[in-house]
Protein backbone atom coordinates (compact mmCIF):
# COMPACT_ATOMS: atom_id res chain seq x y z
CA UNK A 1 0.00 0.00 0.00
CA UNK A 2 2.74 2.70 1.07
CA UNK A 3 4.90 1.60 -1.86
CA UNK A 4 1.31 2.59 -4.13
CA UNK A 5 1.22 6.03 -2.17
CA UNK A 6 4.55 6.65 -2.93
CA UNK A 7 3.93 5.59 -6.93
CA UNK A 8 1.05 8.08 -6.93
CA UNK A 9 2.67 11.04 -5.50
CA UNK A 10 5.63 10.88 -8.04
CA UNK A 11 3.23 10.19 -11.41
CA UNK A 12 1.05 13.26 -10.01
CA UNK A 13 4.55 15.80 -9.68
CA UNK A 14 6.02 14.54 -13.37
CA UNK A 15 2.28 15.09 -14.67
CA UNK A 16 2.13 18.45 -13.20
CA UNK A 17 5.88 19.41 -13.97
CA UNK A 18 4.53 18.73 -18.03
CA UNK A 19 1.62 20.78 -17.51
CA UNK A 20 1.91 24.29 -19.25
CA UNK A 21 0.41 27.41 -18.67
CA UNK A 22 -1.76 30.13 -20.92
CA UNK A 23 1.28 32.00 -22.66
CA UNK A 24 1.53 35.24 -24.90
CA UNK A 25 5.25 35.24 -26.38
CA UNK A 26 6.70 31.95 -24.55
CA UNK A 27 6.22 33.62 -21.17
CA UNK A 28 3.12 32.49 -19.01
CA UNK A 29 0.94 34.23 -17.86
CA UNK A 30 1.47 33.31 -13.91
CA UNK A 31 4.92 34.92 -14.95
CA UNK A 32 4.10 38.36 -15.90
CA UNK A 33 5.36 40.77 -13.53
CA UNK A 34 4.23 43.97 -15.41
CA UNK A 35 2.47 46.41 -13.73
CA UNK A 36 0.50 47.33 -16.80
CA UNK A 37 -0.75 45.36 -19.23
CA UNK A 38 -2.84 45.93 -22.52
CA UNK A 39 -5.49 43.83 -24.16
CA UNK A 40 -7.24 44.40 -27.65
CA UNK A 41 -9.28 41.59 -29.54
CA UNK A 42 -8.94 40.89 -33.84
CA UNK A 43 -10.70 38.13 -35.38
CA UNK A 44 -9.57 36.47 -38.01
CA UNK A 45 -10.76 36.81 -41.85
CA UNK A 46 -14.46 34.93 -42.35
CA UNK A 47 -14.35 33.90 -38.80
CA UNK A 48 -16.25 34.94 -35.68
CA UNK A 49 -13.90 33.87 -33.29
CA UNK A 50 -11.94 36.35 -30.62
CA UNK A 51 -8.47 36.14 -30.30
CA UNK A 52 -6.56 38.47 -27.75
CA UNK A 53 -3.19 40.86 -28.34
CA UNK A 54 -1.60 40.76 -25.05
CA UNK A 55 1.63 43.84 -24.55
CA UNK A 56 3.23 43.91 -21.24
CA UNK A 57 6.38 45.77 -22.57
CA UNK A 58 7.94 42.65 -24.92
CA UNK A 59 9.67 43.28 -27.81
CA UNK A 60 7.11 42.33 -30.78
CA UNK A 61 8.32 41.33 -34.15
CA UNK A 62 5.51 39.71 -35.33
CA UNK A 63 2.10 40.64 -33.32
CA UNK A 64 0.39 37.65 -35.06
CA UNK A 65 2.21 35.46 -33.25
CA UNK A 66 4.10 37.12 -30.52
CA UNK A 67 1.45 39.05 -28.87
CA UNK A 68 -0.91 36.27 -29.05
CA UNK A 69 -2.48 34.38 -26.05
CA UNK A 70 -1.70 30.84 -26.59
CA UNK A 71 -3.15 27.31 -24.71
CA UNK A 72 -1.31 24.74 -23.40
CA UNK A 73 -1.12 23.11 -26.95
CA UNK A 74 0.94 26.25 -28.32
CA UNK A 75 -2.19 27.50 -30.25
CA UNK A 76 -4.33 30.48 -30.02
CA UNK A 77 -6.67 30.67 -27.91
CA UNK A 78 -9.92 31.42 -28.54
CA UNK A 79 -12.08 34.00 -26.17
CA UNK A 80 -16.31 34.84 -25.96
CA UNK A 81 -15.26 38.18 -25.57
CA UNK A 82 -12.77 40.97 -24.55
CA UNK A 83 -14.49 40.70 -21.07
CA UNK A 84 -14.04 37.25 -21.29
CA UNK A 85 -10.49 37.80 -20.96
CA UNK A 86 -10.01 40.25 -18.31
CA UNK A 87 -12.46 37.78 -16.33
CA UNK A 88 -9.38 35.18 -16.79
CA UNK A 89 -6.51 37.76 -16.27
CA UNK A 90 -8.44 38.64 -13.09
CA UNK A 91 -7.22 35.13 -11.85
CA UNK A 92 -3.19 36.33 -12.45
CA UNK A 93 -3.63 39.48 -10.33
CA UNK A 94 -4.93 42.20 -12.82
CA UNK A 95 -8.11 44.08 -12.52
CA UNK A 96 -9.67 46.28 -15.28
CA UNK A 97 -7.90 49.76 -15.46
CA UNK A 98 -8.82 51.81 -18.10
CA UNK A 99 -10.43 51.06 -21.34
CA UNK A 100 -10.42 52.57 -24.97
CA UNK A 101 -11.29 52.74 -28.44
CA UNK A 102 -9.76 53.78 -31.63
CA UNK A 103 -11.58 54.14 -34.40
CA UNK A 104 -10.07 53.57 -38.12
CA UNK A 105 -12.95 54.97 -40.35
CA UNK A 106 -16.90 54.05 -40.06
CA UNK A 107 -16.38 50.43 -39.80
CA UNK A 108 -13.51 49.50 -38.47
CA UNK A 109 -12.82 50.01 -34.30
CA UNK A 110 -10.75 48.60 -31.93
CA UNK A 111 -11.40 48.27 -28.00
CA UNK A 112 -8.12 48.58 -26.12
CA UNK A 113 -8.18 47.52 -22.59
CA UNK A 114 -5.09 48.48 -19.88
CA UNK A 115 -5.07 46.36 -17.06
CA UNK A 116 -3.09 47.23 -13.34
CA UNK A 117 -1.84 44.23 -11.26
CA UNK A 118 -3.64 44.76 -8.19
Amino acid sequence: MKKLIVFSAIALCLAFAQAKAQTVNEVRLSELRSTYIEISEFKRYLSDKIFIHLEYGQKIEDARTNAVIKDDDGKDLEFNSLIDCVNKLKNYGYELFEAYTLKYDERNAVKYYILKRK
